[in-house]
């Protein structure tokens, strides 16, 4: 028999049989569809808690990996005074499902000056930034560059919490309070 296909708004089950899971929601005790799909339930793996019931949508987005040379865009998770550790969201412009990990090395932020860059002049917790693809690296994330003038933050937020502006190729300017702030930041025809 196959699986009983789903539309949103039709309800699947109790709050207190199911957790919700992926394209589901609960409401007043009753977990309901909220897309078009097939409907699932996964059990837990320990048996104690409840089961996850889901919705499988026929249509899901395939996974893009990162490869070498591959422009990507990625969000700067935290920094240290050797690289940024990032999170990769698309790849040659097309969603991932998953988010890489990845790092920009120090050596891998400019292609000049290498000995005077700052990481934390450069990339900021929560920018968006334009970077390429220069390794597999290792289990843990893909080594990332921006060392070219096309490649950089294309999007940040200033400490007012507004949007920075680009300035030069290394400062950005807060758009509410006009403070300049450094990144390296891409070159404008590549700003979203």
């Amino acid at each position: 028999m196959a699986d009983p296909i789903v539309i949103p708004g039709e309800r699947l089950g109790s709050t207190g049989e199911y957790s919700t899971g992926p394209g589901t929601y609960s409401r007043q005790g009753y977990i309901y569809s909220s897309l078009v799909g097939v409907k699932k339930i996964e059990k837990n793996a320990d048996g104690g808690s409840r089961a996850k019931i889901f919705v499988q949508s026929g249509d899901e987005p395939k996974q893009f990996v990162p490869e070498k040379d591959s422009a990507v865009i990625c969000q700067v998770l935290s920094t240290t005074p050797r690289f940024s550790k990032v999170a990769i969201l698309r790849v040659n412009g097309i969603p991932v499902t998953n988010a890489f990990r990845g790092m920009i090395r120090k050596e891998n932020i400019r292609a000049t000056e290498i000995d005077k860059v700052e990481v934390y002049k450069c990339f900021r917790p929560g920018d968006i930034v334009l970077a390429r693809v220069l390794s597999l690296g290792d289990a843990r994330s893909y080594l990332l560059t921006t060392a070219e003038n096309e490649l950089g933050v294309i999007h940040a937020t200033s400490e007012a919490g507004a949007r920075m502006l680009p300035k030069s190729w290394c400062e950005m300017y807060c758009s509410k309070t006009k403070a300049i702030e450094h990144r390296k930041v891409a070159k404008a025809k590549f700003l979203l």
